[in-house]
């Protein structure tokens, strides 16, 4: 049932202190929850542990990215028909925490392509409540937290549950928490207990009410049309699709740490590279946030910079970042994770500046539509982004980093085209 419309539209930005540490309390658990399950490293090592088909595990990522950005034009519809869009946020984020709970009992109870298929299909469900949360926390965090605090707020939370995901990386690595499918699929049912506890929190979000509208042509072209009418906005999809390679970079960096010696990834990585992730979000988050706040242009520019830098760097150096001693003072076994860790910086600064400069582009009209068709896009960008592992396999993952550093390079003059939006 749609709310009941106000006789009067709410000023952008009024929830006042209240609504920040609702944001802050909320971001910070989800943001958590992530870290305990991410695919690309801690369900990857839980399939493995489980037997489950490669195909199964590779399938991880791809269902993960496309699932939570595919589905959001049609939920986009959902939430400009609400007077208030807080509900829908909680309720994405009570589903990502039943999905989870599911992951964690299927890797507890079953092994083998059983245990694969189930935990896949857990992960798209979560995926697609994720795609509700993001397609509906712009709109809710632009009515309730006003312009210049907003990347304060966001990057505080990213800092505060890195430092959740360092405790679980450091656990893992020194043997406190052991490398055991119970240990670790718990870690998974803890991340499923913080979304929960994530959506309780949201309710209590002092979401403004504003006239429901009525949801736009479901067709094609209806969608399609800012494309066509909003120069800026193309200029910032560009600029997204060529930063997407900091996302993608991860597994090509763990290969080449690999590659030295003939062996495969090793599953006693898992500790080093969450502790890097973490680092890197910690050391970068509140700093990208404030840096978004003055300017999410800068913010995209200088990340796009970094990217480009790191991942050449780790494509110059090749085999040679797994060796026994990359130099005198960086041991082989830490060169991965050093150089996970500033690609991770890098995809941090992304991340902040396309979330804030897509949230104060656009108006409170068009800025659910705006984020459905961008995330839709970049979703079907990531899937294609299958090309790239083709090309690490017929030119090792060298030749796949040294595309993605091209990538992040384009991508600065590319943002240096973007209007600055922060006033």
């Amino acid at each position: 049932m749609t709310d009941a419309a106000p006789q009067t539209a709410p000023e952008a930005g009024q929830g006042g202190p209240s609504a920040r540490l609702v944001h802050l309390a909320a971001q910070t658990c989800t943001k958590a929850a992530d870290a305990l399950s991410d695919p690309k490293l801690v369900l990857a090592w839980l399939l493995t542990s489980l037997g489950a088909p490669g195909a199964l595990i590779g399938a991880l990522v791809p269902v993960r990215e496309a699932g939570a950005l595919l589905p959001q034009i049609p939920l986009s519809r959902l939430v400009m028909a609400r007077a208030r869009v807080g509900p829908i946020w909680a309720l994405g984020a009570a589903c990502q925490g039943v999905a989870a709970a599911g992951i964690c009992l299927a890797a507890l109870t079953l092994s083998g392509a059983a245990a694969g298929w189930t935990i896949i299909m857990c992960l798209a469900a979560l995926s697609v409540a994720r795609a509700a949360c993001s397609v509906s926390y712009k709109d809710a965090l632009a009515r309730t937290v006003p312009k210049g605090r907003r990347g304060r707020v966001t990057g505080l939370a990213t800092s505060a549950a890195a430092a959740v995901a360092l405790g679980f990386g450091a656990a893992t690595a020194t043997g406190v928490l052991p490398l055991t499918v119970p240990a670790i699929a718990g870690a998974v049912g803890i991340a499923g207990a913080l979304w929960l506890a994530a959506a309780l929190i949201f309710t209590r979000l002092p979401e403004p009410a504003r006239a429901a509208g009525t949801p736009p042509s479901m067709s094609v072209a209806s969608f399609l049309r800012p494309l066509r009418d909003a120069p800026q906005l193309r200029v910032f999809l560009l600029t997204r699709a060529l930063l997407t390679g900091t996302a993608l970079a991860p597994p090509y960096i763990v290969m080449l740490s690999a590659a030295a010696d003939g062996s495969g990834p090793r599953l006693g990585q898992l500790g080093p590279l969450v502790i890097a992730s973490a680092l890197a979000a910690i050391v970068s988050g509140w700093i990208w946030g404030r840096l978004s706040d003055r300017s999410s242009r800068a913010t995209l520019m200088a990340s796009g910079a970094l990217a480009a830098s790191a991942l050449g760097i780790c494509a110059w150096i090749g085999p040679g970042l797994g060796a026994e001693a990359l130099s005198p003072v960086i041991p082989g076994v830490f060169a991965p994770a050093i150089a996970l860790f500033f690609a991770q910086i890098a995809y941090e600064g992304v991340r902040a500046g396309r979330k804030l400069h897509l949230t104060d582009m656009a108006d409170d009209d068009a800025r659910a539509r705006w984020t459905a068709l961008s995330n839709t896009i970049i979703g079907a960008v990531m899937l294609a982004g299958g090309v790239i592992g083709a090309l690490a396999d017929a030119l090792g993952p060298e030749a796949a980093l040294w595309a993605l550093a091209v990538m992040a390079a384009l991508s600065v003059p590319v943002a240096s085209r973007l209007e600055h939006v922060q006033s």
